[in-house]
């Protein structure tokens, strides 16, 4: 599998330490309580609301333009609670998605506009198929397909999901080159 490389504009990107690269037209809220591993990719108009609770992001994830990552809402003795999310390694977020999951594991691939409710739950290697809607404190098995609404187990991913996600991220940020060096190279 090869995927294409995608130039941009270095001037609208800022690149971290540790080899994030985010998008300046983002709407990320509260920094101090955001940590991504590192060689994440945010695109632009995506929303973080770490004002809310912590979010955790893990290595080589993608979130797609205009994706939504907010804290879930639970109810501990009567009293409402912002509670933290937390995303694993090589999770890919396509294009405006909303997040109000508790967690999503890694090598887990979320499809357009997908909504996952609050609360939720989504184990490791499984895919969430485009315009699903995933109900509150919703919990999905490893390696599910997940589609409809409300979202249910369609299907199985193979068993080398973690290796094909592992091997698409690595190239996806690979392949996410400045213009330029590519102007340089040619």
């Amino acid at each position: 599998m090869d995927l294409p490389i995608v130039y941009y504009d270095e001037t609208e990107w800022a690149k971290t330490h540790t080899g994030n690269k985010v998008n300046k037209k983002h709407a990320i809220a509260g920094t101090q309580n955001i940590v991504i591993a590192g060689k994440t990719i945010i695109e632009e108009g995506v929303t973080i609301r770490g004002d809310l609770a912590t979010v955790k992001i893990g290595k080589y994830c993608v979130l797609k333009t205009k994706c939504d990552i907010r804290p879930c809402l639970k109810i501990f003795s009567k009293k409402p609670t912002m509670c933290n999310v937390i995303i694993g390694d090589y999770v890919y977020i396509e294009e405006e998605c909303v997040v109000n999951a508790s967690q999503i594991f890694a090598f887990v691939h979320l499809g357009a506009r997908a909504i996952l409710g609050n609360g939720c739950v989504i184990r490791e290697c499984s895919r969430v198929l485009p315009d699903t809607v995933v109900p509150p404190d919703a919990i999905f098995p490893p390696f599910s397909t997940i589609g409809g609404n409300p979202a249910r187990v369609i299907g199985a991913e193979p068993l080398c999901t973690e290796n094909l996600m592992t091997e698409a991220l690595t190239m996806y940020y690979d392949n996410f080159v400045p213009q330029q060096r590519a102007t340089a190279l040619a």
